[in-house]
């Protein structure tokens, strides 16, 4: 008898479609696939579900081999008909589906057609639905206005040429373990400890897409108006000389305020403010993602110091090595937001 070896996610559309299913012929066949991924006999699975051996291998022969789960006398193939298939593909354009048995459960409730899951993971795959993360985007974000900004931006980089345009944002990072995404063995699971702590850092950085491996980032106890004055300085102490420094920041309070402004001026450092909602024209955002992905993604910190310690290391040590290789990632291919894509 063949193996099974299934994803979580298809386990967890097997499940949901055993739930769902009235047909106990269906139902012993997903249960017969289920405990052969996890290892069963056939003479296991077959006394479980009161069936004969044969029966069992030609279940599992049928999934591995076809996808098929209901029985030769299982009902007519389903078909969407072409206004059917407009209605989904437009249904399924506003509303995002976890798992295939959520959309077969949609179909049959609206047009009392049922799939199997085979039968839709193929009818998704042929009107080119694929399954990943939507896009998360601020609902507030203002699409003329961001526009305006690119087309600012790009008149500001054809005007200077000797003037350096820097990307400036705070951030605050917390020692409490950031859980994300990574390769695991099939069938396993991975342990990582955890913390809630609530230590956080808070950091002022800025960038030069022309070298950022000199990105100038500091921490600070806090961020207001006094620190990003003093923020202000260390940028113009690093680039020396008195050549006009044009700033690139988004519009929180702090960044606003009049002494600010007023320092900023001071120090010939011409500010320039981001549309409101605005975080993909700020290119800093995409090195605070890459710092952790070094650091803090499925990183347990036993202690603040040790916390502490590696947000810095990276900064001095790590960010000096790979700042020429970032360029793919850290850039100014900037597009405006569209709440309908």
């Amino acid at each position: 008898m063949k193996e099974v070896r299934l994803t979580p996610n298809q386990k967890i559309d097997l499940e949901a479609l055993h739930d769902a299913s009235r047909d106990k012929r269906v139902c012993d066949r997903i249960k017969a696939v289920l405990l052969r991924s996890e290892g069963w006999s056939t003479s296991m699975i077959a006394q479980a579900l009161r069936l004969h051996e044969t029966s069992i291998t030609r279940h599992i022969d049928d999934y591995v081999s076809k996808n098929k789960l209901a029985p030769e006398n299982g009902g007519s193939q389903p078909y969407l008909n072409e206004t059917q298939t407009d209605e989904v593909v437009s249904h399924l354009m506003q509303h995002t589906y976890r798992c295939s048995y959520e959309i077969i459960e949609y179909i049959f409730k609206t047009y009392q057609i049922r799939f199997s899951i085979s039968g839709l993971n193929k009818w998704l795959h042929q009107h080119n639905f694929s399954y990943k993360y939507p896009k998360g985007v601020p609902h507030k974000f203002d699409e003329e206005k961001q526009a305006n900004f690119i087309e600012k931006y790009t008149e500001l980089k054809a005007q200077t040429v000797d003037e350096p345009i820097l990307f400036m944002d705070a951030m605050h990072p917390t020692q409490a373990t950031k859980v994300s995404c990574g390769w695991i063995k099939t069938g396993h699971d991975k342990s990582i400890e955890t913390t809630g702590s609530r230590t956080r850092l808070n950091l002022v950085g800025a960038i030069d897409l022309n070298d950022l491996a000199a990105a100038q980032v500091k921490r600070y106890e806090k961020v207001n108006g006094e620190t990003i004055q003093h923020f202000f300085t260390e940028l113009r102490a690093h680039h020396g000389s008195d050549k006009r420094i044009h700033l690139i920041l988004d519009g929180a309070g702090y960044h606003r305020a009049q002494v600010v402004k007023d320092k900023a001026n001071e120090l010939n450092i011409e500010l320039h403010y981001l549309p409101p909602y605005s975080p993909n024209l700020n290119p800093i955002e995409r090195l605070w993602k890459i710092m952790n992905e070094h650091v803090r993604n499925n990183k347990y910190f036993a202690t603040a110091k040790e916390f502490r310690d590696r947000i810095d290391e990276f900064f001095s040590q790590t960010l000096p090595k790979i700042g020429d290789i970032l360029g793919s990632r850290i850039n100014d291919n900037f597009q405006v937001l569209n709440s309908a894509s």
